[in-house]
C-alpha cells in the first residue's frame, strides 16, 4: 500500500515551560492560531526536525476556507508541509540520515511548528550551502514531475496550464523542460503572468474573472483546444472549465481541482471528446522518491527557480496575519512564508 500524507501527533498543553513548543492549531474555519504543546520525542525509526520554513500551500487555504469536504478533513487540524529544517534528534535504528542534516520534507502535515517528528521516507537532505528558504518548495516537485509524465507531453501538443499561482508557475517551468509546441497559460493577474512568460510560457491570458471561461478567452487562437490540460486551481468546479478546453481525445490531468466540484460535470462531453482524466500523486513509494530527486536536482541545477516567487516571510506567531494576506487574491502576493525558528530557551 502506498503511503500517505500523515499529521504527526502532538501533545497540546496549557503554559509554556521548558520542553514546549509553539504550534499553530486551526481550530474552526477561517481561525488560525497559535498554542503550546510538547516538543515530541522520536520514535524508533524516526528523527526529529526543527523547522524552519513552512509555505502556506492552496491545499492549507482550501483547509482555511472551508473548501474541503469533511471526508478530506476535519475541525480542529494542523496545517502546513512545504517543509524546510534540520535534524536535531535521530530515534533508534536510523541509518544514513544524522542530527545538523538539513532537509526538506514531504507527506508531512501538521509542520506549523518549532518541531515535528517522521519517517526517513519523508525526508529529502540538502546540500548545506542550499538555502533552506528555497528548499521548502521542493515539496511540490514530486507531483509537477508525475503530472508532467502522465500528461505524455511531445514537441507537436499544445498544452494549457490553467492558474498560475505558486504551483502553477512551478508547473509552468517543469512543462516547460517537457518541449510542447505551445506552452498557455492563464491567471487573473498580470504579475504572475510576467512570471510565467519568464519561465517559458509561449502564450499567456488573464482572464477578467474567476467565473470567466477560458474557450471564451482563448478560443479565438486556439479554437480546437488543447492535447493537455493541467488545472492548477483551488476549486473543484474548474473541471468543467477544464473539460471544456480540452481538444478532441485531450488529455486532463488533475494537479488541482481536487476538491469538491459544486458546478455539474458533463461527462458525456467526456465521452464525446474520449477525453482522459488522470490523477498526479505518485502510486508507488520508489516513484515518490525518483520524483524527490529528480525535483531537487533540477532545483540545483538552476532550471526550477523556488525562490522568486517568495513575496512574503511571517514568523510563527504571525500566522494568522500571513493567512489573512494569503486569502486575499492579488497579484503581488504569491508564496507566503512561515519562519518557525523562535528564539526561546522554552522551545529548546
Amino acid at each position: 500500500m502506498v503511503r500517505k500524507m500523515t499529521v504527526p501527533p502532538m501533545q497540546l498543553v496549557e503554559e509554556d515551560g521548558f520542553g514546549t513548543q509553539m504550534c499553530a492549531v486551526m481550530e474552526d474555519l477561517g481561525s488560525i492560531t497559535i498554542k503550546r504543546a510538547q516538543v515530541p520525542e522520536p520514535l524508533e525509526g524516526e528523527v526529529r526536525i526543527r523547522v524552519k520554513w513552512v509555505g502556506i500551500c492552496g491545499s492549507d487555504l482550501e483547509v482555511y476556507r472551508g473548501a474541503r469536504e469533511p471526508e478530506f478533513i476535519s475541525y480542529p487540524t494542523r496545517l502546513g508541509h512545504e517543509v524546510a529544517g534540520v535534524i536535531d534528534k535521530v530515534g533508534e535504528n536510523v541509518i544514513g540520515l544524522k542530527e545538523g542534516d538539513h532537509v526538506a520534507l514531504r507527506y508531512v502535515w501538521g509542520a506549523f511548528a518549532e518541531y515535528v517528528c517522521c519517517s526517513p521516507f519523508a525526508v529529502k537532505v540538502l546540500p548545506k550551502d542550499f538555502p533552506l528558504i528555497e528548499g521548502s518548495l521542493i515539496e511540490v516537485l514530486p507531483p509537477l514531475l508525475h503530472t508532467a509524465e502522465r500528461a505524455e507531453i511531445s514537441p507537436n501538443k499544445n498544452v494549457l496550464i490553467m492558474g498560475q499561482g505558486v504551483s502553477g508557475l512551478a508547473m509552468t517551468q517543469v512543462i516547460n523542460l517537457f518541449s510542447p509546441r505551445n506552452l498557455v497559460v492563464t491567471d487573473l493577474f498580470d504579475e504572475k503572468l510576467e512570471l510565467a512568460r519568464k519561465y517559458g510560457a509561449t502564450h499567456t491570458y488573464k482572464l477578467p474573472t474567476s467565473d470567466t471561461k477560458t474557450m471564451d478567452v482563448v478560443g479565438k487562437d486556439f479554437p480546437d483546444g488543447f492535447d493537455v490540460v493541467i488545472p492548477c486551481l483551488l476549486e473543484g468546479s474548474g473541471m468543467v472549465d477544464a473539460i471544456d478546453a480540452a481538444a478532441q481525445n485531450g488529455r486532463i490531468v488533475m494537479y488541482g481541482c481536487i476538491g469538491t466540484s459544486h458546478k455539474p460535470i458533463d461527462f458525456f462531453k467526456v465521452h464525446k471528446k474520449r477525453l482522459d482524466i488522470l490523477s498526479t500523486e505518485p502510486k508507488r513509494d520508489i516513484d515518490n522518491r525518483r520524483f524527490f530527486d529528480e525535483g531537487l536536482r533540477l532545483v540545483m541545477d538552476g532550471l526550477i527557480n523556488t525562490k522568486e516567487t517568495i513575496t512574503h516571510i511571517f514568523p510563527l506567531e504571525k500566522i494568522e496575519e500571513a493567512f489573512k494576506l494569503r486569502n486575499q487574491r492579488s497579484g503581488d502576493t504569491i508564496h507566503v512564508m512561515i519562519d518557525c525558528e523562535v528564539n526561546s530557551s522554552d522551545a529548546k
